[in-house]
């Protein structure tokens, strides 16, 4: 209640991305305070051989620099996704980047992997490694390609992240699903795909501990994509699939005004609207895959009642953000008493 009221009458008046980053400075500060004010849901499940202290986790593009995830962990958050990093470090897309539809609880980004570099993550995450809270935590890196990088060379891209941050990663995720990196969706496609998944499976199975891969794929692939990237993930013997990222779409079911949309402009859509689209991918893919493979259900995640049906159509572990940033600190631990 305190915090909608801050939010209503406070933050929604500031610019989106200041607002992001002055609220990320605010957990970091609280960090010492946070696991008492936050009583930790302990609900331990074992997913890709990984024990996560519960299902629910922050997605990727709240900490892209992994400068947070413990006190990111304090509230709740059972593991924490970091990213997307890419090989070199990059500004992303032109100011404003990020804009609120709050009638809808969405958002439209197009950040466009603005981040330091996977060789400034993998030393902060480093450091992380060695204190007795980041030693413990749950940690995924989350890798996309470097945007100045041409489609033709992004499998060795994607195999130079994957060799600087997997020795600090419990599990390793493939983002080929922005739409805010041109190209980069294209690399969805199987035949473009298999390289880059090949020869990252490669790097993250070389290390001192196996390094589990998961690929992150699109609402807006079609069914007999979503299909065919699962067998490519069963073929490979990858450990699981994210689904999904982000929209390109706008549907008309939103009930932002279409000025305040068009005006927003170019991006990926996340919030309530995504929820449909992604149940039913976590279905499809669970159906096809069976027990083979872990899913990642993220996308449209709001109430406890999402996380519930989101692990009834199939999710191994469940994964929110846009939400966080409307809901506040709360909002992590009651989701993840949602999935116990």
């Amino acid at each position: 209640m305190v915090y909608s009221a801050l939010f209503d009458n406070v933050l929604s008046r500031l610019d989106t991305e200041k607002a992001h980053h002055g609220a990320f400075s605010g957990i970091r500060a609280a960090r010492f305070v946070t696991p008492i004010l936050f009583p930790a849901v302990n609900a331990p499940v074992e997913v890709m051989g990984i024990t996560f202290p519960n299902r629910f986790g922050l997605a990727a593009g709240f900490d892209k620099n992994g400068t947070g995830v413990v006190p990111l962990l304090n509230i709740g958050f059972g593991h924490v996704e970091v990213g997307t990093v890419t090989a070199k470090p990059q500004p992303g897309n032109p100011k404003p980047r990020l804009f609120r539809l709050v009638d809808d609880r969405a958002i439209i980004n197009r950040m466009g992997f603005n981040n330091d570099g996977a060789a400034h993550v993998a030393s902060r995450l480093h450091r992380l490694r060695d204190t007795k809270a980041g030693a413990k935590a749950v940690i995924g890196i989350n890798i996309g390609k470097t945007k100045i990088v041409s489609p033709e060379n992004a499998v060795a891209d994607y195999v130079e992240s994957a060799r600087l941050l997997s020795g600090f990663a419990d599990y390793l995720v493939v983002n080929v699903s922005s739409p805010n990196t041109p190209g980069l969706r294209d690399l969805q496609a199987v035949e473009s795909l298999r390289p880059i998944l090949q020869s990252v499976k490669e790097v993250a199975e070389n290390q001192r501990k196996r390094v589990p891969l998961v690929v992150k794929i699109a609402p807006d692939l079609s069914d007999d994509d979503v299909f065919a990237v699962t067998d490519l993930a069963l073929e490979l013997g990858l450990d699981g699939i994210s689904a999904a990222n982000t929209t390109i779409s706008r549907p008309e079911s939103l009930q932002t005004s279409r000025s305040v949309i068009d005006a927003a402009g170019a991006g990926g859509l996340s919030g309530p609207i995504l929820a449909p689209r992604a149940v039913e991918m976590v279905r499809e893919i669970r159906a096809r895959a069976g027990d083979s493979l872990a899913i990642i259900g993220v996308g449209g995640i709001v109430a406890q009642d999402d996380v519930r049906e989101r692990i009834a159509a199939g999710a191994d572990l469940v994964q929110g953000y846009t939400s966080f940033i409307y809901e506040g600190p709360t909002w992590p631990a009651r989701m993840a008493r949602a999935s116990i």
